[in-house]
């Protein structure tokens, strides 16, 4: 997998980006969760200490009651043994209590900024992702976008919030006790590092296993959401096919994969764990016999350096305390592993260039007559490889990784050598068979796409020179799905022209013939529509589409067969009001029903990536081509129909067959 998205892979590990990049913010938090993490374990250090100084100063009397950085004359008597006793007692106490503040400290610090840099990055690849082409969404899932964003994010929590601190903790831990160690016998301290080679060796062996496999996990959970959210969307569709037994066979079988990937890598870590405890149970025992034998017989080897019962119950509690570290590094690498996988993941997403940005020298677009021209224009969609092709006869594919199109693929040419040209003001309708690139050229427009060749220019400018906020700002796009947000009405309609007034919002309604509609809904504009307005009818989300298309009240407009959900009474109002809006601006409308466009200034008929006739209503009806053929099937005239007309149309039906 490309864990750079198309401009190639970052060098740069993703665990050292997302703490550069995102958690640079908060690193007032990382001070002070440090600062109590090795403070903390420090003092962690002084039990150990204090009982074996009680066990030789206080039980055995075999070396003085002292402590370190305290005048020996504010220490009870060597007599004072219980003086003595109620000292140690409330160093152990006092150093508890202070534990446990700095604990909390630790705690909150960290997850303070764990949560903080998780939040900045979903902010920023969201708004990556949404600054992506439209051509990036077209070859999707929904769900394993939504994975990246969600679960993938959500799994780098306990690394960022546990990773840092366990390992200052292990530091301070190995460096405190090692000190003491040191100072108490060096040649048994030796002894005890004995495991460490080792054990580093079976974390770097572990380390390669296992990141393969949490990467396998993600990728598996991404197909898993997807196959989710692909079907509850679908609800409907399933259960009017009766396919819930289908769909919960796929569901279960997406699950399986993502089972079988999970035990792989839970297999290999649980190998990993009672190993290291294998391990550094084994050098603990070595030291522990070692150290007794020291106690009961002497220094063993020749060595001259003592060893009193205190010393050792203290290097014995110290040994465990400093062996356990090394295994615990085994959960940071752990954590790690399952962290760099996920943020391969969402760095992949979030590193990602768009093809389609501002030119270096583009400047804002300022709309005049409004006049747009096609010059020999070719476009050509990106089928990615592998995956199939999702069946709408644009060449976009519905499958793939959420950030992996890395697989070669071929171009699909949609448009070929087009040129025309919409006078300010003019309405131009496009029609012609499914397939043919209505929409495909009129999305060029707005640089939903750009181009292969050629240039779309409006007022003379190509696109392509001018700032891409100022070009989608000046053009309205009504598209043939009739996409409203969770919301109310009132939002729905205002969305894209935030700052319009209730007045405004209401008007645009009524031009759109949706006002008297919204007024018998339960809370009238404030209703809430429901996911993607499952709440109202078909035609009742177009209307309000349009509604909001007209209160942006944009200088070129794009209707993308936006009546075709609608009944034909309400179609001949909402026409008659479109009709009124596009008076003074340039307007463009796809169409099937060919009514909807008989009355524009020109029509342009697409077929085969061309633009095979042009003109008006009656001109096109005189040509007996394409489009008569068409208005023919529209009136019902099915004998008169030519033959060859009627096998193209069989030609086309089996070459999108053969694409879904």
């Amino acid at each position: 997998m490309d864990d750079g998205g198309a401009d190639g892979a970052d060098p740069r590990n993703p665990m050292w980006r997302l703490y550069a990049e995102h958690g640079r913010g908060n690193w007032e938090w990382v001070a002070g969760g440090a600062l109590a993490t090795v403070a903390g374990r420090l003092l962690g250090l002084v039990p150990a200490y204090i009982v074996g100084l009680a066990v030789d100063s206080i039980f055995l009397g075999a070396r003085p009651f002292g402590l370190p950085f305290v005048p020996a004359d504010w220490l009870p008597a060597a007599t004072a043994r219980w003086a003595q006793v109620e000292v140690a007692v409330g160093v152990l106490l006092a150093a508890t209590l202070a534990g446990a503040a700095l604990s909390w400290i630790d705690d909150y610090a960290w997850s303070v900024f764990a949560q903080r840099t998780q939040h900045d990055l979903r902010a920023a690849t969201f708004e990556r992702l949404q600054a992506l082409d439209l051509a990036f969404f077209t070859h999707r899932r929904t769900g394993e976008l939504m994975s990246v964003l969600n679960n993938d994010v959500n799994a780098l929590e306990t690394f960022l919030a546990d990773a840092v601190s366990s390992s200052l903790w292990i530091l301070a831990t190995v460096g405190g006790i090692g000190a003491v160690m040191l100072s108490l016998n060096a040649p048994l301290t030796l002894a005890a590092l004995l495991p460490i080679p080792l054990l580093a060796v079976f974390t770097l062996v572990f380390a390669r296993v296992i990141e393969p496999r949490y990467l396998a996990v993600r990728e598996e959970i991404g197909d898993l959401n997807a196959r989710l959210e692909n079907t509850v969307s679908g609800i409907e569709t399933v259960k009017t096919a009766n396919a819930e037994t289908y769909e919960a066979a796929r569901t279960r079988e997406a699950s399986l994969a993502y089972l079988a990937s999970n035990l792989s890598a839970i297999r290999a870590r649980i190998t990993f764990f009672p190993g290291l405890n294998v391990i550094s149970g084994v050098g603990f025992a070595v030291t522990f016999l070692l150290g007794s034998y020291w106690v009961l017989f002497g220094p063993p080897f020749g060595l001259a350096a003592t060893l009193t019962p205190g010393e050792f119950v203290t290097f014995v509690i110290y040994a465990q305390q400093f062996v356990w570290p090394i295994v615990q590094f085994g959960d940071i690498v752990d954590d790690y592993e399952r962290a760099k996988a996920a943020g391969t993941r969402v760095y992949g997403l979030s590193t990602r260039e768009r093809e389609i940005r501002d030119a270096p020298d583009a400047t804002p677009l300022d709309v005049g007559a409004g006049r747009v021209a096609y010059d020999d224009v070719s476009f050509s969609y990106h089928r990615p490889g592998g995956n199939g092709d999702d069946g709408d006869g644009d060449g976009t594919n519905g499958g793939g990784s959420a950030v992996d199109d890395t697989d070669g693929g071929t171009r699909v040419p949609v448009l070929r050598d087009v040129s025309f040209a919409a006078e300010g003001g003019e309405t131009i309708g496009v029609v012609g068979p499914t397939g043919a690139g209505k929409s495909t050229l009129l999305k060029l427009l707005p640089r939903l796409y750009d181009v292969d060749s050629g240039a779309v220019r409006v007022d003379g400018r190509d696109v392509r020179n001018v700032t891409v906020d100022s070009l989608r700002g000046a053009i309205g796009y009504v598209g043939q799905d009739p996409f409203l947000f969770y919301g109310t009405v009132r939002e729905n309609v205002r969305y894209g022209s935030f700052e319009a007034s209730d007045a405004a919002v209401e008007a645009a309604a009524k031009r759109a013939q949706a006002h008297a509609f919204i007024e018998r809904l339960p809370d009238g504009y404030e209703t809430m529509v429901g996911e993607r307005g499952v709440k109202l009818s078909g035609g009742q989300r177009q209307r309000l589409v349009v509604a909001r298309a007209i209160l942006k009240d944009p200088d070129i407009m794009i209707l993308d067969e936006a009546t075709s959900a609608v009944d034909t009474e309400t179609e001949a109002l909402i026409q008659r009001a479109l009709a009124d809006f596009a008076a003074d601006r340039t307007t463009f409308v796809i169409a099937h029903r060919l009514s909807t466009v008989r009355h524009a200034d020109r029509i342009l008929v697409v077929d085969d990536s061309e633009v095979v006739e042009r003109g008006t209503h009656e001109d096109l009806l005189e040509r007996d081509g394409l489009y008569a053929n068409l208005w023919r099937v529209q009136a019902g005239e099915i004998a008169s129909l030519p033959a060859s007309f009627l096998e193209r149309a069989r030609e086309r039906g089996d070459a999108l067959s053969d694409e879904d």
